[in-house]
């Protein structure tokens, strides 16, 4: 204070009060600045902060779960390695674990009761605790749901069904072009001795593969997440389900909007299936009513009810209301539809689209969506009436129908010539018998069956008469009533729905996919496995829908052209594809330059499509 009144009073300096106050200013101007200096560096920290501070709670919480697991399963291992124990008591202990969440379902090797036995499975449960605590589980992530089980990841399933995919690819241009050589050796009549080495190569290779796709088929099993594939599965059915019955039962059919398909389309039964599924998808996508008509139906005259449950149980037709053609006025009650090839214009949740809001989900449990999203829409359509149900559970008993079965389609008449070539019964029966050495690639013996169904009864007779050692079932009555001339009549009609059913619940399919039989049961088949997408071996074309949208694929690895036929990849391109070579190669069309050309079938990775759909709240 003495100092204070020495400087600002009467008797102080002039000079030395002026000093005094610039310092004070100068200090005071160097304040604020440091002051607003620090104020905007902590806002641009705050949000980093923030993020931080929630990334740290969330990983003290699951350290605090991690601690208590391990307490759990210190205080349980003591338990076990008690000797008061009776020898059930571990296994009802796997149990405890199984159901609190510590446990994946484990592989039928690791079932012994024995105290040994539940130490070694340490690793698995250990595999489990890391999936919950590297990071929080979400909708796609690996983890423990809010049910205690195990779920994997986005990653994990894309990169095992890659891997699955792959070793068929490399094996298709490995055998290729060994093959190639081989032709190129017998015909320059090169020496004995070095055409059988490359028989034995083939040999060996073959062999290779099919032990790989056996790895990976039991690494599928035993990986802990297979209970929440069936889960997932029958979740998303279920759900597809519900959406289709509510949307084919309106509670005032009067009033409801409804779409108008007729079934009577000028092709055959398996095209007529896929018409009626494509006026499913958009009735679905347009929230309308699907209104079936099927009065004097080709195949059956009394119409679809009398082979199949009705599409409704209480709005049967379109009622009194005027009906306009696609794509009528947002308040349109009542839309006819033309089919997909005059469609104009066509919407984008056409095939190959599947829903936006179930796209995640079908991503991660299923290797082709589409197929997945057809499926679900033939499981509503094709449910049989009482007489039908009797008809194919006696066909199945009749014929003698058992697993293990490869079902086998042979299609001809029409077809050949015009919309694909004539493959011969060898060239199916080798995928068949490729199968099953790899099911016996461990020493294990399988019977060897296959259904055979075709629409030339000659080949079934070739097939019995070139492969004794297989039991071929098949009906060639069935196969006759299916050639052109008797093809619409109600005994081939039964005929034709036979064949599919079995096809489609059949281990494993062999076809051409050019027919679209094969697809339908190709469809139908992912309704009964969690993902049947790999379970086919196609001769001619890819999966395809007819007149569906472009079928893009995004390029993963860049690609230099090694002849004049391939095409230069870039990564992040997508191509448009045109179809698979089966010998390692594929062909497609940049969709930013619209050339074409090959390119290796394993740089590429498939774009699954989506639409924005309606969600059905509340089913």
């Amino acid at each position: 204070m003495l100092l204070v009144r020495q400087l600002f009073g009467a008797s102080a300096n002039s000079w030395a009060r002026a000093l005094i106050i610039f310092v004070l200013a100068w200090i005071g101007l160097v304040y604020v600045f440091v002051v607003k200096l620090t104020n905007t560096q902590g806002q641009q920290a705050a949000g980093e902060s923030e993020l931080n501070a929630r990334r740290i709670s969330q990983a003290l919480q699951m350290l605090e779960h991690t601690r208590q697991r391990n307490e759990e399963l210190k205080q349980l291992i003591d338990e076990l390695m008690s000797a008061k124990r009776d020898n059930q008591s571990p296994l009802k202990w796997v149990q405890r674990w199984r159901r609190n969440g510590l446990i994946p379902k484990l592989a039928p090797e690791f079932a012994g009761p024995g105290p040994e036995s539940i130490l070694s499975w340490a690793p698995v449960i250990l595999r489990g605790w890391n999936n919950v605590a590297e990071e929080a589980p979400n909708d796609l992530e690996a983890g423990v749901n809010d049910h205690g089980e195990f779920e994997p990841s986005l990653e994990y399933e894309f990169t095992r069904r890659r891997i699955q995919t792959n070793i068929v690819e490399i094996w298709n241009f490995f055998s290729s072009e060994l093959g190639k050589v081989r032709k190129a050796v017998t015909a320059g009549h090169a020496s004995a001795d070095l055409e059988e080495s490359i028989n034995q190569v083939l040999l060996q290779g073959a062999e290779h593969k099919r032990s790989l796709l056996s790895d990976m088929e039991r690494m599928r099993q035993s990986d802990g997440y297979e209970a929440w594939r069936h889960k997932e599965a029958r979740e998303l059915s279920d759900l597809v389900q519900r959406r289709l019955h509510h949307l084919q039962n309106p509670s005032d059919c009067q009033n409801a909007r409804k779409l108008v398909c007729k079934l009577n389309k000028g092709c055959g039964y398996g095209c007529q299936l896929h018409h009626v599924v494509y006026c499913f998808i958009v009735a679905y996508a347009t929230e309308r009513t699907l209104i079936l008509k099927s009065r004097g139906w080709r195949y059956h005259k009394g119409g679809w009810e009398e082979v199949f449950q009705p599409v409704s149980n209480s709005c049967h037709d379109a009622g009194t209301a005027n009906t306009y053609n696609w794509p009528g006025k947002p308040n349109t009650q009542v839309l006819v539809l033309p089919i997909i090839d005059s469609l104009m214009p066509r919407p984008p949740y056409l095939p190959l689209a599947v829903p936006e809001d179930l796209a995640p989900r079908l991503k991660r449990l299923h290797g082709d969506p589409i197929v997945w999203w057809v499926g679900q829409f033939l499981k509503y359509l094709l449910r049989p009436q009482p007489t039908t149900r009797d008809f194919l559970t006696a066909g199945m008993r009749n014929l003698g129908w058992e697993r293990p079965i490869v079902g086998v389609h042979v299609r001809r008449t029409d077809k050949v010539g015009t919309e694909a070539a004539c493959h011969s019964v060898e060239e199916y029966m080798t995928y068949v018998e490729d199968y099953y050495r790899t099911l016996e690639v461990n020493g294990s013996t399988v019977a060897r069956r296959i259904f055979l169904a075709s629409d030339d009864a000659q080949v079934i007779e070739e097939a019995r008469r070139k492969y004794p050692q297989y039991q071929i079932i098949g009906d060639p009555e069935v196969a006759r009533m299916a050639s052109v001339s008797t093809r619409y009549t109600d005994t081939a009609l039964n005929g034709i729905i036979l064949d599919i059913h079995l096809l489609s619940m059949s281990d494993y399919l062999v076809c051409t996919f050019s027919s679209q039989v094969c697809r339908v049961a190709y469809e139908i088949m992912q309704t009964m496995y969690p993902d049947a997408a790999h379970r086919f071996k196609s001769l001619d074309d890819i999966y395809y829908y007819g007149g569906q949208n472009a079928h893009n694929r995004r390029v993963v690895i860049a690609h230099k052209p090694r002849t004049h036929e391939d095409y230069q990849l870039g990564v992040g391109y997508l191509f448009s594809g045109a179809g698979n070579h089966w010998e390692g190669n594929s062909k497609g069309r940049d969709t930013r330059t619209n050339r074409g050309g090959l390119f290796p079938s394993f740089k590429v990775e498939e774009k699954v499509d989506t639409a924005k759909l309606p969600l059905y709240a509340g089913i």
